[in-house]
């Protein structure tokens, strides 16, 4: 049977999904950001415990389709801007997330501002600005390298939004401490 699962955003979440699946005694034969499929299927109350052992780790089952593309929608972005180099795509994020979801990004746009209450755009902004506050902590590269990292046209841009979302300039952000940082799941 192949469960949805909300807040799966790391190769942690997956590490902590498949090991209670096998606690519950499932196998898991594919394991990906947001989707798990074991075997044999659930039985009884069965689904009703992987749901209550999932939430204990912060976890959700989705059986509701619209909030299931939702959540796609979610895992493509976390994937492109926490674990891609926003500099060597070779298309738009909206078409990767289109053909991530398959699913025509004007309906997942729509679907997405009703569900959560802001637009993709916006939501790609908020994670972009904690993989930006992310590698200030990091102090390993300067800010003109991660605005080419992370997709921007230039560091100016990269300013202009880090201090609408945040409040901070990067720079006071990084003297600051690097104060704030969100869970990627909580954005």
């Amino acid at each position: 049977m192949l469960l949805h699962v909300k807040n799966m955003v790391c190769g942690r979440c997956i590490v902590a999904v498949r090991e209670q699946m096998e606690k519950l005694n499932f196998l898991v034969s594919d394991i990906t950001l947001g989707t798990v499929q074991i075997h044999p299927d659930p039985e009884g109350t069965q689904l009703e415990n992987i749901g209550a052992s999932l939430k204990l780790l912060g976890f959700e089952l989705i059986d509701k389709e619209k909030d299931q593309l939702v959540e796609r929608v979610k895992n493509v972005i976390i994937e492109l801007v926490h674990h891609s180099d926003l500099a060597n795509l070779d298309q738009s994020m909206v078409s990767m997330i289109a053909s991530g979801v398959n699913r025509d990004y004007t309906y997942l746009s729509r679907l997405f501002s009703d569900s959560e209450g802001l637009t993709i755009e916006k939501f790609i902004i908020y994670q972009k600005i904690e993989k930006v506050k992310e590698l200030i902590g990091y102090g390993e590269l300067n800010l003109n390298e991660i605005s080419v990292k992370m997709g921007y046209s230039s560091s100016s841009h990269l300013s202009a939004q880090f201090k609408a979302i945040t409040g901070l300039s990067p720079s006071k952000f990084k003297s600051a401490g690097s104060p704030g940082r969100m869970a990627i799941d909580k954005i």
